[in-house]
């Protein structure tokens, strides 16, 4: 089955109402936008034409034993409840692996959820009912045993595409992220802007959500590559690191911010890290070597 988008942001709509309602508190459902609701009311009445942003927010869980809370990161896509729900749960009381566990067997269960079902208060219901064995036994997870079975995780790499890169306080809180994160990959500086990030799933979509916000409008991740891998995606990774990429610029470089990067050059540098066939998903442009 499926559905209009106005059909599913009514059912979105009447979620976040129920979610509210069971954290009436202030600042216990915190949306990443305060006007993503009145804007996708207005498109419902027919007062707004271009489509709405999604509804991103982040509930913090407190579970009472152990004593420890959770932060749980949602993101309703436009199309959801007929498309999956994108949740992430995270806890500094839970060390890495853990973490990973947690959220792939939350994945799990809301990925038995019919199109169609609304899960985000189910899914905190999961998480307040079994996430206490994930804090009671995660010093436990290091421990060698004959019997476990690999825990297969999925490497993602992501390219982001914006419309230009050029500030300088940007340009550093990209290279913080990245190096905070355990990912690897680049910035190019310039007009237009590309950010290739790489590493397991939850790292690069927690660096995802962390540029956008709180104000990145021009920007859009244009291509993802995904990887299931049961070691740590050494293997897998084309960058050694998370570096910030400087090439020749057309135009007046250093005095004006509008310069064009040497397209050219970014090229050369895709081949030489085996990603050649990205070139076209970025701009719509074949390379000339493409076919030889």
């Amino acid at each position: 089955m499926s559905a209009s988008v106005k059909e599913c942001l009514q059912l979105q709509l009447l979620e976040m109402e129920m979610l509210f309602s069971m954290f009436p508190n202030q600042g216990e459902v915190k949306l990443e936008d305060v006007n993503a609701l009145t804007i996708i009311k207005r498109y419902l009445e027919g007062t707004r034409e271009a489509l709405p942003p999604k509804i991103e927010f982040v509930i913090t869980l407190q579970i009472e034993e152990p004593k420890v809370k959770i932060d749980l990161q949602v993101t309703m896509p436009l199309s959801y409840p007929y498309v999956a729900l994108q949740l992430f749960g995270r806890s500094p009381e839970l060390d890495r692996q853990q973490q990973l566990l947690l959220n792939k067997d939350l994945t799990s269960y809301i990925g038995t959820f019919d199109p169609g079902e609304l899960c985000v208060c189910a899914a905190i219901q999961w998480l307040q009912d079994n996430s206490a064995s994930y804090f009671l036994n995660r010093k436990l997870a290091y421990k060698p045993s004959t019997q476990a079975k690999p825990v297969k995780n999925t490497f993602l790499r992501m390219w982001i595409y914006s419309h230009h890169i050029y500030q300088q306080d940007l340009r550093k809180k990209i290279l913080d992220i990245g190096k905070r994160l355990d990912v690897t990959g680049f910035s190019m500086t310039g007009k237009p802007g590309i950010i290739c990030v790489e590493g397991f799933k939850e790292h690069c979509e927690e660096f995802w959500h962390a540029i956008r916000y709180p104000n990145w409008k021009h920007i859009s991740c244009k291509h993802a590559e995904s990887f299931e891998t049961e070691g740590n995606g050494e293997d897998l990774r084309l960058f050694h690191s998370f570096e910030e990429l400087l090439l020749e610029a057309h135009g007046d470089y250093g005095l004006r911010n509008d310069y064009h990067m040497n397209l050219g050059q970014f090229l050369e540098f895709l081949k030489k890290h085996k990603s050649e066939h990205v070139f076209q998903i970025l701009f719509g442009i074949e390379s000339k070597s493409s076919h030889s």
